[in-house]
């Protein structure tokens, strides 16, 4: 792989996307890939990078336990689209400013991942990616995160790093692919969009 920097991800991303086959090899195995409804909540997250000591971290928050299907789960930064959003690209910014604290703009966005369908909360997700060029100042917001993660690019793309487990969701026991994150759990639509990453840069 060609050293990541933004110009380079940047090209990468401004080029065509691997898209749901890329996504779908982090897909728990009863997933079917539901059609997309027309009534869906559309929602954008972040896949947030920064430099750190020769190597990129990737910024995700440990959700709040609450009543709802994403309680408690490791995410990137996101959520839904509100009224007064210009576009998804601002919701993105919104939602990840507001969980993190980090001090994100327009200029920090430089593409987007392809958009995934979550049929247990009927939610359209847009993926984009930001860039900082330093260590971000986190401040995250108590009432909706637990606590960061920000674990390095090189971690992540470690095969060491990629499991297969059991998981209950909901009552039912379902065998899904996931990343081990500094012992987190990261499944879901979550690795599926990083999984589409991974492949954009050659992994």
């Amino acid at each position: 792989m060609e050293e990541l920097n933004r110009e380079r991800l940047a090209s990468l991303l401004g080029g065509e996307l691997p898209g749901s086959g890329a996504q779908y090899r982090m897909a728990p195995e009863a997933r079917l890939g539901p059609t997309q409804p027309e009534d869906c909540n559309e929602a954008a997250v972040m896949l947030l990078l920064y430099p750190d000591e020769g190597d990129l971290r990737i910024v995700f928050i440990k959700r709040n336990e609450y009543e709802g299907p994403h309680s408690g789960q490791i995410s990137f930064p996101g959520g839904m689209k509100e009224q007064d959003d210009s576009d998804l690209q601002w919701t993105s910014l919104r939602e990840t400013r507001e969980e993190t604290g980090a001090d994100v703009t327009r200029d920090n966005i430089i593409g987007g991942l392809t958009p995934l369908y979550i049929p247990v909360s009927n939610f359209c997700v847009h993926p984009f990616v930001g860039w900082l060029d330093s260590t971000p100042v986190f401040r995250p917001d108590e009432t909706e995160v637990q606590y960061l993660v920000c674990p390095t690019l090189s971690a992540l793309l470690n095969p060491d790093n990629r499991k297969t487990g059991s998981f209950n969701r909901g009552g039912t026991v379902m065998e899904t692919p996931y990343f081990d994150v500094e012992g987190e759990m990261v499944w879901g639509a979550t690795a599926m969009i990083f999984s589409e990453f991974m492949a954009l840069i050659g992994y």
